[in-house]
């Protein structure tokens, strides 16, 4: 596989997520326990170096509060939660507090290696509105990578046209699946053989092609997309989805107008979403699994594959097994092929909120409101609103409902200590597994979002995918459409 324009100083720095950072030592040291008679006296006679030693001791004295106003003062999302030098030991490295926060994440504004929001002077308060949230490129788009749908061969000609306007036209370098590479298609067509010798191919799980990708553009139904933000488990590049399939509330862009469409994208300042993901950490406890030793314990023979530890991954001191995804669409705990019902204990930043006892609960992004969530009960909420939806399954009491959450907040499902059987877990339908007895799964809102592409702006967008997709006012518009045709043949 081909890999250009992709030295590691032309990256930008991605928003780190959240964490604990410890300050290596004290800003404000106390003044030295022993000093000349001669200098104490000359300190005494000058008012003004009374007055700095007064502030230099209370400096040093004061250096604990001095660092959580410091810490008070900055904006939500870009805090560094630091702890007074000396008050906490090493064991506090071992079990970091998390700090809680109603906000979300301070999103990262680098997608990929090229792009990043266009910065606004006029934001308020430093939050930048997101009607504002324009598209910019550091430095020309180079690599491209075209995800098409799979087995729809109405997708065919669409994607052909798009690869050679890209390669002839646009001179990219243009990233495609090996599969869709070879599909049969695409091989008996000889008109098409120059331009799928320059594709660069790649195989999910085993070609990283995180850092080497300028642009995405998906053809055919979300699933494009959801499958787009699988492969990027850090900074995701800007994605341009066209409606090729059978959903479009993800995919806002019409195939007539592509070349039109693209080439707007290229010059950059186009309208983005920051659809928000879910941070997502499974953690098996494999103290209750005794004599099961299928796991190995060598940390350098486990490789993280696409942002996702692989099972061997053990911590030797809790005896766990961690697995860690970013999520767009909801997190789905259902009670998998058993006929109990499902029964999860849901807590909320380590406070226990209620048992789900029912077919399961969802725990969607404002993105995965129009999916699974809307069709269990849950209101459709704009992807620009910061918060998570917890949704569930029908329920067996119905004093839970679907409730809204704040973005910054942690949420961890466990099964009931008196639930009879176990649940089963899965990320946007994918990688689904077992939870049993001592098994937790964390959720919080990921500081990598997905920068998806506007046709017109956030607002229109997202209420014309409704207007489609649901139906809405179809003989309204019928109607509509009726009356000018007459107004004009009236003209006429």
């Amino acid at each position: 596989m081909e890999n250009s324009d992709t030295s590691a100083s032309s990256r930008p720095l991605a928003v780190p997520d959240r964490g604990i950072a410890r300050p290596s030592g004290p800003r404000g040291q106390l003044p030295e326990s022993a000093r000349s008679s001669k200098h104490r006296e000359h300190m005494s006679k000058s008012p003004r170096r009374r007055r700095e030693g007064k502030r230099s001791q209370r400096r040093g004295d004061g250096h604990e509060q001095l660092l959580w106003e410091v810490e008070r003062r900055r904006l939500p999302g870009q805090q560094e939660h630091l702890e007074p030098s000396g008050s906490v030991s090493d064991t506090a490295e071992s079990s970091p507090k998390r700090a809680h926060f109603l906000h979300g994440p301070y999103p990262a504004t680098h997608f990929g290696p090229k792009a990043c929001i266009l910065p606004n002077p006029t934001s308020v308060m430093h939050i930048q509105d997101p009607a504002s949230q324009r598209l910019t490129w550091n430095k020309p788009p180079v690599n491209v990578l075209v995800i098409r749908k799979i087995r729809d061969e109405s997708l065919v000609d669409p994607f052909k046209e798009l690869c050679r306007f890209l390669v002839e036209e646009k001179q990219m370098m243009v990233y495609v699946e090996r599969r869709v590479a070879d599909d049969a298609a695409l091989s008996k067509d000889e008109t098409f053989g120059s331009i799928r010798n320059q594709l660069c191919t790649f195989r999910e799980g085993y070609d990283d092609i995180s850092d080497c990708i300028d642009l995405i553009i998906c053809l055919g139904g979300d699933g494009t997309l959801l499958y787009a933000s699988s492969l990027f488990q850090g900074s995701v590049p800007p994605v341009m989805a066209f409606h090729l399939g059978s959903l479009g509330f993800l995919t806002p862009f019409k195939f007539e107008s592509y070349k039109t469409e693209v080439a707007k994208v290229f010059e950059g300042n186009a309208a983005i979403t920051l659809r928000s993901r879910l941070k997502v950490k499974v953690v098996k406890d494999m103290l209750h699994r005794a004599g099961q030793q299928l796991y190995s314990r060598e940390p350098q023979q486990q490789q993280e594959h696409n942002g996702l530890l692989p099972h061997g991954h053990t911590n030797s001191e809790a005896g766990k097994v961690t697995l860690q995804l970013q999520v767009l669409n909801e997190v789905v705990v259902d009670r998998g092929p058993s006929s109990y019902l499902s029964n999860v204990d849901l807590y909320l930043d380590g406070r226990l909120i209620t048992s789900v006892q029912g077919d399961g609960v969802i725990v969607s992004t404002p993105t995965g409101s129009t999916a699974y969530a809307a069709a269990a009960g849950a209101s459709m909420i704009h992807p620009n609103v910061p918060a998570i939806m917890v949704t569930p399954i029908c329920p067996h009491s119905l004093s839970f409902r679907p409730i809204v959450v704040p973005a910054g907040v942690e949420l961890m499902i466990t099964l009931s200590p008196d639930a009879r059987n176990t649940a089963w877990v899965s990320f946007d339908g994918r990688k689904r597994q077992e939870i049993q007895h001592g098994d937790c799964i964390k959720i919080t809102t990921s500081c990598y979002p997905v920068p998806s592409i506007c046709c017109h702006d956030l607002v229109y967008d997202w209420f014309e995918s409704l207007a489609q997709c649901l139906h809405w006012n179809v003989r309204k518009r019928q109607e509509r459409l009726a009356d000018v045709s007459d107004s004009s043949d009236t003209e006429n």
